[in-house]
């Protein structure tokens, strides 16, 4: 019985995605919830797995190709597979290399089911045996990071190597005496990322405005707790969960600073659903917290770590990605003193953190090296006035200067 694969159902917010990768040739057997192909939309991979075990009879959608929802894109036989024609005579060489190209495939195939969509697309366009690979994800899973260190040579290999290809003769210099160009098209992702960023610029007036913080009370509570808060809840406690907790008590008392613009009229939310934007090799992504108000330190911090680690291996879903009320964003992790961060539409503000640096400050009259950070709230100008924006900034400034003050609430 012949089973047509459809591109499954896409979210509202998704038109069309593109056909990445099938990783499934026409005659190969496959099993039931195999994954098949990859769907790559502007905001994440899909992978489309086998709705049924058997034969793949047909692919009607080759790799490059636009799809939308319901579109068909192989053809399954259900039942048995069909047994392969028996091997044609070769010359010793040939069979050879489609010996370790088979010893190759068996060892990818053997892991598959733990790699992401992104690492077998890099394993699959370097030609790399996953198996040579150390990974250090969750429970030993490749990331990205993992095999872009192996192509560049930073990391050993966990086996014996594959037979070496025949070489390839090296291409000639460019005429330009040795320097050249490459030309690499956007991904879905990155094609959205600069999309938004342009159309938030022309419809949105955003204005920056900018605190400093004195982080020297959280620091001293970060190190006093420190192990009993990872003893007790099996994670470290970081920065971002005082933040993601101040941000929520300045914006009950800014609740503008959580709203968004829809046409003509302003759409006050009542939830506070706080994305925190993770920096991937695909691009930013912005993984959503839902009601943080009911949310411990300990459930965000968990929170945030499951979203970066799956971000990055290319396992965040669109769910996870849309109906944010507001942004935090953290330059600090790559050393930014201060910058001006761009709104994630349609929210109206988002709030930067940056690079906690020593820095002589005057305390109680006398001079003092305090653990100071630039934050900046950049806003729509259209419906946040300069005195709420400042005041939310006053607001996030106090909460974490005084950290009591973030469970009286007050």
């Amino acid at each position: 019985m012949s089973i047509e694969v459809k591109v499954p159902q896409l979210p509202e917010s998704v038109t069309d995605a593109t056909l990445v990768s099938w990783h499934k040739a026409v005659g190969d057997a496959v099993s039931r919830d195999e994954n098949l192909v990859d769907l790559e939309t502007d905001k994440v991979v899909l992978e489309v797995p086998a709705p049924v075990s058997g034969t793949l009879k047909e692919i009607r959608i080759e790799d490059g190709t636009t799809v939308t929802s319901g579109e068909v894109l192989a053809v399954l036989e259900e039942g048995e597979a069909a047994p392969a024609e028996p091997p044609t005579t070769a010359a010793p060489e040939a069979t050879a290399a489609a010996a370790a190209g088979t010893a190759n495939a068996v060892a990818a195939q053997s892991s598959d089911t733990r790699l992401s969509p992104a690492v077998r697309r890099l394993l699959e366009q370097h030609d790399v045996d996953p198996s040579r690979i150390k990974g250090s994800g969750r429970d030993g899973r490749l990331t990205k990071s993992d095999v872009m260190d192996f192509i560049a040579g930073k990391q050993e290999t966990t086996a014996e190597p594959a037979p070496a290809p025949a070489p390839v003769a090296a291409p000639a210099p460019a005429a330009s005496g040795g320097r050249g160009e490459r030309r690499v098209p956007m991904t879905r992702l990155r094609s959205r990322i600069a999309e938004r960023m342009v159309e938030v610029q022309a419809t949105a007036a955003m204005l920056t405005s900018f605190n400093e913080v004195d982080l020297f009370e959280v620091m001293r509570l970060r190190k006093q707790y420190r192990e009993q808060f990872e003893k007790d809840y099996g994670v470290r406690i970081g920065f971002m969960s005082f933040f993601v907790k101040a941000a929520i008590e300045a914006l009950k008392a800014f609740p503008v600073v959580n709203a968004s613009v829809e046409g003509s009229d302003i759409v006050y939310h009542e939830h506070h659903d706080i994305g925190i934007a993770v920096s991937t090799e695909r691009g930013l992504m912005v993984p959503v917290l839902r009601n943080t108000d009911a949310m411990s330190f300990a459930d965000i911090e968990t929170s945030i770590m499951d979203y970066a680690t799956r971000a990055r291996e290319g396992q965040i879903g669109i769910d996870d990605l849309t109906g944010g009320t507001f942004t935090i964003t953290n330059g600090g992790v790559f050393g930014s003193l201060m910058s001006t961060p761009i709104i994630n539409p349609p929210q109206s503000a988002i709030l930067g953190m940056h690079k906690i640096q020593e820095r002589p400050m005057v305390v109680d009259g006398e001079i003092k090296v305090r653990p100071m950070m630039y934050i900046a709230l950049t806003y729509d100008h259209r419906i946040i006035d300069g005195r709420e924006a400042v005041q939310f900034l006053v607001k996030i400034k106090d909460s974490l200067e005084d950290p009591a003050r973030l469970l009286l609430r007050v």
